[in-house]
């Protein structure tokens, strides 16, 4: 089975959520594309896949500013 990977543009930070052993993870991805677990913010288990980005808009809307108003998925 293939792992669930999806990628977001969250307030102007690209983050990658993907599920490991049935939990979600959450990562920071560079510019570079290197990325780094964030280990701060913990998305429920039962969260859906569907749920992801207004669950990141929940989390980080502090983040937001006039050029990044928005989490955004990008694949």
């Amino acid at each position: 089975m293939a792992a669930e990977r999806y990628y977001y543009d969250v307030f102007g930070s690209i983050m990658r959520v993907e599920r490991q052993d049935g939990e979600w993870a959450l990562f920071r991805v560079s510019a570079d594309g290197k990325s780094a677990r964030v280990y701060d913010i913990v998305i429920p288990a039962g969260l859906t896949a569907a749920e992801l980005e207004s669950y990141l808009d929940d989390m980080f809307h502090e983040s937001a500013g006039p050029l990044h108003s928005a989490v955004t998925r990008l694949r």
